[in-house]
């Protein structure tokens, strides 16, 4: 298969909407994960909307959330936190979309997160706990930034109050946003 017509497949592969690993996208089309990696660099030079994800590759079609709401919270809360955190706003109909830090020496971290049921929540902390690595906010003294889409501005105010009830709810001007 040419690389054009890989690529064509990778798309239509990625346009189911569930992420799809590097691996699978390898055995599926009979070459290395180097060379799906080396195609994914290929779609996004393109201008391919294409994430990486803790659960592999997604194709982000932002008219898929037309007409939704999004919310960046500030939090700060500890790592065995961290599972109630996001299950709080998966829980109230939020889908966190990302998480980021601001970082002293580095600028702003982000990654891709696309959690929007419990079960990528459930997904997401065994990965953190078998991966041995740590969450990003482990950077910044547990601050962190989440952007969370909804379906309204209603759902978003619930997921706040509810984050501030819990006392994950932050602000960058009241703790230390940069630590050493």
């Amino acid at each position: 298969m040419k690389g054009a017509d890989r690529r064509r497949e990778i798309a239509a592969l990625l346009r189911s909407k569930q992420p799809i690993t590097g691996a699978e996208l390898a055995k599926r089309l009979g070459v290395s994960r180097q060379v799906i990696v080396q195609d994914v660099a290929l779609m996004r030079a393109e201008e391919k909307n294409i994430l990486s994800t803790s659960r592999g590759y997604l194709l982000y079609d932002p008219t898929d959330y037309a007409g939704s709401c999004r919310r960046v919270f500030y939090v700060q809360h500890t790592t065995e936190q961290l599972r109630d955190e996001l299950l709080t706003i998966v829980e109230l109909g939020g889908y966190v979309l990302d998480v980021s830090v601001e970082h002293a020496l580095y600028g702003e971290i982000r990654a891709d997160l696309l959690l929007g049921t419990t079960q990528d929540v459930e997904d997401f902390c065994v990965r953190l706990h078998t991966c041995g690595g740590a969450p990003l906010k482990v950077l910044t003294n547990d601050c962190h930034y989440h952007t969370v889409q909804a379906s309204s501005e209603r759902l978003l105010d619930l997921i706040e109050g509810e984050l501030d009830k819990k006392g994950y709810l932050s602000s960058p001007n009241e703790s230390e946003k940069n630590p050493e």
